[in-house]
């Protein structure tokens, strides 16, 4: 399948076993802490007027590889996620492409504790094709970085040396893989 076979109305799912949406913070001021977040679910749609992104993260599903911290991460000083175990992305404009390797931009609005913001996400188009199964799919890189302070995550700790135990940027890495709707 090329990106040109996909004509008229088309809604593609996010194959979430072959997806991932990451995070890296700095630790301490000297090293950086990586983690992701194993439950991911959306669409991607083209219609007449482009193209539209939706996806919804379980916060509950955080893997820092640290267990302990993970559930300090799920409580009321980070994602309190029981009162809010999604993270909702919805994309307001997308950039064009058409050929693997294209970058283009998506900006929409990330939902992260009930608190709304704007965030500019810079795609990479990896490509189309056929799976073994007859499915169609797409493939994305994705990278943003969000200030956390924003969206009402504001744990830290102050360092005796000075400085705080975690930077207040985050970078997102995401990779995405659509499988077409039948």
């Amino acid at each position: 399948m090329s990106l040109q076979a996909l004509t008229g109305k088309q809604v593609l799912s996010i194959d979430a076993s072959h997806s991932s949406v990451e995070f890296s913070v700095r630790h301490l001021m000297i090293s950086t802490v990586r983690g992701r977040f194993g439950a991911v679910e959306g669409t991607v749609t083209r219609g007449e007027a482009g193209w539209s992104a939706e996806a919804s993260i379980d916060a509950t599903s955080i893997d820092t590889r640290n267990e302990m911290r993970d559930e300090h991460l799920r409580n009321s000083d980070f994602f309190e996620v029981e009162k809010h175990p999604k993270i909702l992305f919805r994309s307001t404009t997308a950039g064009e492409f058409s050929a693997p390797g294209d970058s283009f931009r998506v900006t929409g609005d990330l939902t992260i504790l009930g608190t709304t913001r704007p965030v500019v996400l810079d795609a990479v188009y990896n490509g189309a094709g056929k799976d073994p199964w007859g499915g169609e799919r797409l493939s994305f890189s994705a990278t943003t970085k969000i200030d956390r302070r924003d969206f009402g995550l504001t744990y830290n700790q102050a360092l005796e040396a000075g400085g705080v135990a975690l930077s207040h940027e985050i970078s997102i890495q995401i990779e995405v893989e659509l499988v077409k709707q039948a």
